[in-house]
């Protein structure tokens, strides 16, 4: 793995972040790796986990230190995501999740939403990230949830559907629509709904193909009423903040994804140099050494492109949606072509669940969906370049 640890060397983390990512992957180690497999088969939700992860005070690296967090650079947030996923990815995306709902109220909420909501998350809370909707995926613009404004208050009326952390989060970022706007697009606005909300009820936990012991969660909301305190920005103004919120957690997936990825590739590199057919190791047949040169390449290709995202964004850049696109679709993609690869390698093997390969290719796929999938960022990509 020289290639890796080369290229994790030229990040030339500082004192202070290589004692975190050192701090980090111990946990990961001792902790969340060694649980992954008995979460994965009973779904359960990994609470040791998290109370893991919160001993690190992990949270606190995006959150403004007046607010109770210690922030560190974006780059260093992935590197953590990535850590975590290659450990266990459910552990992964719930982490991840709290950055996804949170980070659109860091940067745009008021000083009294940040003072009075932040510390929560600062001190371990956990965070959720509130759009789809059983008719509207990718379309944002067909979301039904409806929110009518009623003096001091807010009534929230509608439902979400897969939304991670949904049943255990304690701030859920929700988007709908303002009922005094008419037009779909102009209407779509954003809240804060906090736990325990009159209301908000947990209809049903989703039953997963993978990530399961990450909770996906289908919420109703009736009648709610949210303080307009709650409110980020004004009316009208969520689907700016949406997508200026999808490019910084895309980018989270990547490195999520690349997790998984390498996790897949050890395993399979591991398997290779140990398995012998007709006299050979697996890795000593030269077709096999070719398609791990190819996974080898695109991994490490794959790793630079985000380390490149992560310094737009650290450079005050805006303008990245189709940057944090790229990122997110090849990382996807290629994580579940790691992960299927390596359990092709691992043979019969691979298809039971004594070997990690056949968790991580259940894992490998959401990645290609969620967080827009793949389809939809090629025509973001692709469209691009049509001439105006």
């Amino acid at each position: 793995m020289k290639v890796f640890e080369q290229l994790e060397r030229r990040r030339r983390w500082n004192e202070e972040e290589a004692l975190i990512l050192e701090q980090v992957r111990r946990v990961a180690d001792t902790v969340i790796a060694p649980n992954a497999e008995h979460y994965d088969r009973t779904g359960e939700f990994p609470w040791k986990n998290i109370e893991a992860l919160n001993a690190l005070g992990l949270n606190g690296l995006f959150v403004p230190e007046a607010y109770g967090g210690a922030p560190m650079s974006y780059r260093l947030y992935l590197a953590v995501v990535k850590i975590l996923a290659e450990a266990c990815a459910s552990t992964g995306i719930i982490y991840a999740t709290n950055f996804h709902g949170m980070k659109p109220l860091i940067d745009l909420g008021t000083a009294e939403q940040k003072a009075r909501l932040l510390p929560r998350i600062a001190s371990g809370g956990l965070g959720a990230l509130a759009i789809t909707e059983p008719n509207a995926g990718s379309d944002a613009a067909g979301m039904q949830t409806r929110f009518t404004p009623d003096g001091d208050e807010i009534i929230v009326d509608g439902g979400k559907t897969f939304i991670t952390n949904g049943d255990v989060a304690d701030l859920i970022l929700l988007f709908g629509k303002w009922s005094e706007i008419e037009d779909p697009r102009r209407a779509i606005s954003v809240l804060i709904l906090e736990k325990g909300t009159p209301g908000l009820e947990v209809v049903r936990l989703e039953d997963k193909m993978g990530h399961r012991a990450s909770s996906t969660a289908t919420l109703s909301f009736r009648a709610c009423r949210v303080p307009r305190a709650n409110l980020i920005g004004q009316p009208g103004e969520g689907l700016r903040i949406l997508l200026s919120s999808l490019n910084k957690s895309r980018p989270s997936i990547a490195a999520h994804a690349l997790g998984i990825a390498h996790a897949a590739f050890k395993d399979m590199v591991g398997y290779m140099n140990e398995r012998r057919q007709s006299g050979q190791r697996i890795i000593d047949f030269q077709g096999n050494q070719f398609s791990l040169a190819d996974m080898a390449t695109d991994l490490a290709m794959a790793e630079v492109w985000l380390d490149y995202v992560a310094g737009l964004l650290e450079d005050g850049e805006t303008d990245f949606g189709l940057e944090a696109s790229m990122a997110k679709m090849r990382a996807s993609d290629l994580a579940m072509r790691i992960a299927t690869e390596a359990v092709q390698m691992h043979g019969g093997y691979g298809y039971c669940r004594d070997y990690r390969v056949e968790r991580l290719m259940r894992d490998a796929k959401i990645t290609q969906i969620w967080e827009g999938t793949n389809q939809i960022h090629r025509q973001l990509i692709g469209r691009s370049f049509a001439a105006r």
